[in-house]
């Protein structure tokens, strides 16, 4: 309990100020991407950016084959993606391919796909097609 009025104000102003900033961080958020100046999600897609350099090693790897246009390791990379689960922007039959991302220990082709688009988009998935981040080049651009 405070018996002085003149503090408790001071004291009440700070708890006050406190909170608004709060709200305000809340609000508007503290990302290094904010502070950046690029979005944290795709504006098409509205999934979140992942940049290239956060993927996996693995990852990476097959993004230098996508580059090269191969040779890939699986004989299913490359084949159209037909977006089922609808989580990408809708686009026509064909418009997207998957390519397999090597994991560790699997025997098969494990879970992980980096999916294209026809116009240099790029999505990666862990989880076999449960969730998509959008790839972002080292660059800052979109890729």
């Amino acid at each position: 309990m405070i018996n002085n009025p003149k503090a408790a104000r001071i004291v009440a102003a700070v708890v006050v100020a406190m909170l608004v900033i709060t709200l305000a961080a809340s609000l508007f958020g503290c990302s290094a991407d904010k502070a950046s100046g690029q979005p944290q999600n795709d504006p098409q897609s509205g999934l979140a950016f992942v940049a290239v350099a956060d993927l996996p090693k693995e990852a990476q790897q097959t993004l230098q084959l996508i580059d090269k246009g191969g040779p890939f390791p699986y004989s299913r990379d490359g084949v159209v993606f037909g977006n089922f689960e609808k989580i990408l922007p809708k686009e026509v039959s064909g418009y997207y391919h998957e390519y397999t991302v090597k994991t560790p220990g699997e025997k098969d082709r494990g879970a992980r796909r980096i999916v294209t688009g026809k116009n240099s988009e790029r999505y990666y998935t862990d989880d076999h097609y449960k969730s998509f981040r959008r790839i972002r080049a080292d660059g800052g651009t979109d890729g």
